[in-house]
């Protein structure tokens, strides 16, 4: 049996150590929120790296990832703690034995002052877009004088 995973490892820095600790509790209530609504939890662990910096969070999964919760989360902490600039993470889709579409990964780039994602991709689609494109490109290619 082939299992998947999603994994990511990022650091968001929320400037200081009061910050940090403040963003322990929204994680707290952000999962109290998952399993709510959704059943289960968060898609992602997190831990103050204070060796990398007095508000280095780093946001990680190891195995059941879900970069959907990372993004609302990083948009709620934007929100709470008045957070600005562009930040951003990348994951991976990965599968222990070789299946059709099981590889793939994606990122997201997050302006923390808007409150909004600026750009994303996801690799699978990137394909499947880029395939489906080019047949009508050849075409109009092979019109041109």
């Amino acid at each position: 049996m082939a299992e998947f995973y999603t994994q990511f490892s990022c650091i968001l820095d929320v400037g200081t150590a009061d910050n940090a600790k403040h963003s322990e509790l929204v994680r707290a209530e952000f999962a109290a929120e998952v399993y709510r609504d959704e059943g289960g939890s968060p898609g992602f662990a997190m831990m103050v790296q204070p060796e990398l910096g007095p508000g280095a969070l780093w946001l990680h999964s190891d195995d059941q990832g879900d970069p959907e919760h990372v993004i609302q989360f990083v948009l709620r902490l934007a929100e709470e703690l008045s957070l600005a600039g562009v930040w951003g993470f990348s994951w991976s889709h990965t599968c222990s034995k070789p299946r059709i579409d099981a590889f793939g990964g994606g990122a997201y780039v997050i302006d923390l002052g808007a409150r909004r994602s600026i750009a994303d991709i996801d690799c699978g689609n990137f394909v499947h877009e880029q395939i489906a494109r080019r047949p009508a490109e050849a075409e109009a290619a092979g019109a041109q004088p």
